[in-house]
């Protein structure tokens, strides 16, 4: 693992060089956006998203609606007939059980069907701008890579990440993280070789380091 300073610094950096801005702070809209974007791209996510908060932009219109409405509004994000189903049952729990307001903690959040830890833990951070880190897989899979935690869960990750990043820090460090995935360190293929941690990140000196061996030996084949 690399050294906790040089990892706090690296963190912080990738929360200042990647910022990521989300298009609504609406509890609502960004509970219900982080359900569709649930095994899909960026871009599927708010294509649907759009589609569905111009019909339904609050959770007492959503919980009145069609399934069918649904299904058809939010298709681009895929798996829409169950996140359909989804959504406006968590729309329908928050007008019934929350008199229309999401709540704010993450114990009354992840009791909403298809909401984990992730998923709540970004409404607290973005929405209510609460000290928490919501590690997907960019997070985890990131943070391993380079060397700044070993651990084996999202849960693992999260709770090591929490006791690195400063408060002030963690609301941000989610759509740091995955901007900085999808732009540079890739699940696949990563631009080692323009990474600003390269000479820190444990994956980076050695799949640098193997590249150079491959293209000496051809130059000396």
């Amino acid at each position: 693992m690399i050294d906790r300073e040089v990892s706090k610094r690296i963190l912080l950096c990738i929360i200042d060089t990647y910022p990521r801005e989300h298009e609504t702070k609406d509890p609502f809209q960004v509970l219900i956006g982080t359900v569709l974007s649930q095994r899909t791209r960026d871009a599927n996510t708010a294509e649907a998203s759009h589609a569905l908060f111009r019909r339904f932009p609050t959770a007492n219109a959503l919980s009145k609606a069609k399934i069918s409405d649904v299904e058809r509004l939010i298709k681009p994000a895929g798996m829409y007939k169950q996140k359909a189903e989804r959504i406006v049952r968590i729309a329908r729990e928050i007008v019934e059980r929350w008199k229309g307001n999401v709540p704010a903690n993450l114990d009354d959040l992840i009791k909403f069907s298809g909401v984990g830890r992730k998923t709540a833990n970004i409404v607290l951070a973005v929405s209510y701008d609460l000290p928490v880190i919501a590690v997907d897989v960019h997070v985890h899979r990131i943070s391993n890579r380079i060397g700044i935690v070993k651990t084996k869960t999202p849960y693992e990750t999260e709770m090591a990440l929490m006791d690195l990043v400063p408060e002030s820090y963690r609301t941000r460090l989610n759509g740091a993280m995955v901007k900085f995935g999808q732009s540079v360190c890739l699940p696949r293929n990563p631009k080692c070789q323009s990474c600003t941690f390269k000479e820190v990140c444990e994956y980076g000196r050695s799949n640098i380091s193997g590249s150079e061996v491959k293209q000496h030996g051809r130059k000396r084949g």
